[in-house]
């Protein structure tokens, strides 16, 4: 099966779209940003350096230029509402893996609104891309976020230590992932068990 390209949206269900990001989506993101600073920044450390819509206008022109092969970041639009972001990162489609990356608002946590984002972008991956491998990092003590790639049934393959700069000091990561016959295995298990949902 040929690998299809990477489309400018996916519906997840009638309250849930992720949409290609565009420079137009910086004045919503960076109001997100903004209002939840405090929460966010716990654990991202872009928000000290997001000072305006200017700076995500700066993010998104990046992530969006024809020429960045290796980054497909999507708005999540919940009710119609931007609730953060998610995407593919360092996408090698030599070694047919990639990683995937995600945040999300504070008014919009405990909607399952990530897990099933996850789920989209994942099954793409996997079903049209051709991938092998998805990796998801995950500070080491962020719960919340590590709760995504277990439920999702991602192995915890073990801790990359300083991983990342976070708040002046350098922090350990989780490291996660799924291998494609894994997920396929998973699939084939809830279908026979009826557990399966879409």
């Amino acid at each position: 099966m040929k690998a299809t390209a990477i489309p400018p949206s996916i519906t997840v269900g009638p309250d849930l779209t992720l949409t290609e990001a565009q420079v137009s989506d910086a004045n919503a993101l960076y109001q997100l940003i903004d209002s939840g600073r405090l929460y966010l920044r716990e654990w991202l450390p872009f928000i000290d350096f997001s000072h305006s819509a200017t700076d995500t206008e700066l993010y998104l022109r990046t992530v969006s230029a024809p020429g960045n092969l290796q980054d497909k970041v999507y708005v999540i639009r919940y009710q119609q509402k931007v609730a953060g972001i998610i995407g593919y990162k360092t996408i090698d489609r030599v070694n047919s893996k990639l990683e995937i990356g995600y945040w999300l608002g504070e008014e919009f946590q405990g909607k399952a609104i990530m897990v099933r984002s996850c789920e989209a972008l994942i099954k793409h991956a996997f079903e049209h891309m051709r991938m092998n491998r998805i990796q998801i990092k995950v500070g080491v003590g962020n719960r919340k976020s590590s709760r995504i790639p277990q439920r999702v049934g991602f192995k915890l393959e073990g801790i990359q230590r300083d991983g990342e700069w976070l708040r002046g000091k350098f922090i350990d990561l989780e490291v996660y992932s799924l291998l494609k016959r894994e997920w396929q295995e998973n699939r084939s298990s809830s279908d026979r068990d009826g557990s399966g949902h879409s």
